[in-house]
């Protein structure tokens, strides 16, 4: 295998230099005035009475969320942090691309792209962008350091709106082949979940000749869709039929309770932007919803992190441009296809509380599993529930590919 650690190639060329600008976040005074005033404006529905989640977000909880957004949260604190990292945008393939790219101080570290889904942001990488770029101030081994690029993906907030149609996953993908590429990093890693998942799969799948290896913690087409059937588990260990059996449930579930925000906006993304674009409070229990229920119970997902990550899509008003990737995914031509096989190495961090179980025996199929973690805890949101599994999980397995 070709040397993983690339880093002394990451410093862009003269000509790529002047197609990749600065940006630091600097939003206007009048755009947190005119938010103030529709918060103070919020027109509040109806509401059964003690049906808890069953019909979406509770009052009493969304109540609370915006009492503390307008007179408790500090955007410009926020706005602060983010800024700590650099941060470039650039075009590729007629889109506007922002990124955050944070070089180790070690400079033969790994570099590695982490890409985040729906309905997150950057912001998703607050607590492990410091520990995977700079392991030996986090009491790490130095050789585990990574180069860190963090793109937002196109559409989504500060690389959004996008100008035309087709940005699906593949398109995506490459995309991040081109943006590696004008960095200078010619080898590299990538991980992801939910679409940053789906992403960097594809990524690994396209470009072997680039990426190394790809880490998920959500890894695509891996759950039970179906009844199991008696051919399927005739082959399986005890243990592995089970799985299959609560796959098979969760997704049961998932299809009576819990995905009318995908058929949304696989079909009508247009329709649901108008309310989300206008509303900062139905913007709020559109995201809050999602990180309620898709997160493991026993996590505490910081709520400065949550109102930061709804303010950026608020503040950049791509609810709809964001949710338009479902759209692009169901129509595109591999819809309903089973993935394309992969060689490159790939490693699962399986959390226990994420929306889907992956089994083993469906993901070999078509990927080229080298390590697989299951995990007691965390959710969907691997890297603002479990941050710490999560880079230690990424570490061992580039440490094993080098």
């Amino acid at each position: 295998m070709p040397d993983r650690r690339s880093g002394r190639e990451g410093r862009p060329g003269q000509g790529q230099r002047l197609s990749i600008q600065p940006f630091r976040l600097d939003v206007p005074e009048s755009d947190l005035a005119d938010l103030r005033a529709r918060l103070d404006l919020t027109r509040w529905p109806d509401e059964l009475p003690n049906v808890g989640w069953a019909y979406g977000v509770p009052k009493t909880h969304l109540r609370e969320l915006v009492e503390y957004w307008r007179h408790g949260y500090d955007w410009r604190a926020a706005e602060r942090r983010l800024n700590e990292w650099p941060q470039y945008t650039t075009t590729i393939d007629g889109a506007n691309v922002h990124f955050a790219h944070i070089r180790s101080p070690e400079p033969e570290a790994t570099p590695l792209l982490l890409t985040h889904g729906w309905p997150g942001s950057i912001v998703e990488f607050t607590h492990v962008a410091g520990p995977l770029s700079d392991a030996r101030a986090y009491g790490g081994d130095p050789a585990d350091a990574f180069h860190v690029v963090i793109p937002s993906i196109p559409g989504f907030p500060l690389s959004g709106p996008t100008r035309d149609t087709g940005w699906e996953l593949l398109r995506i993908a490459e995309a991040w082949s081109e943006l590696m590429t004008r960095l200078g990093y010619h080898r590299y890693g990538v991980q992801g979940g939910d679409w940053g998942g789906a992403i960097s799969r594809e990524l690994g799948r396209l470009h072997p000749e680039q990426v190394v290896g790809v880490h998920l913690n959500l890894i695509p087409g891996a759950g039970a869709t179906a009844e199991p059937t008696p051919e399927e588990l005739e082959p399986l260990d005890p243990a592995e039929r089970e799985r299959t059996w609560a796959s098979w449930r969760r997704y049961q579930e998932w299809a009576k309770d819990k995905q009318g925000y995908a058929d949304l906006q696989s079909t009508r993304p247009q329709t649901l932007a108008y309310a989300l674009t206008d509303s900062p409070v139905g913007q709020l229990a559109w995201i809050a919803e999602k990180f309620a229920e898709w997160s493991d119970p026993a996590s505490a997902i910081d709520r400065d992190l949550l109102l930061t990550n709804v303010m950026l899509y608020w503040l950049t008003r791509t609810a709809g441009s964001a949710g338009r990737i479902y759209y692009e995914r169901a129509h595109a031509p591999y819809w309903g296809q089973p993935p394309e096989p992969s060689a490159t190495p790939t490693a699962l961090l399986d959390l226990a509380h994420d929306n889907f179980i992956p089994l083993r025996h469906i993901a070999d199929r078509t990927n080229n599993i080298v390590r697989w973690t299951s995990h007691p805890h965390g959710g969907h949101f691997a890297a603002l529930e479990q941050p710490g599994v999560l880079v230690d999980d990424i570490r061992a397995f580039f440490g094993s590919l080098a």
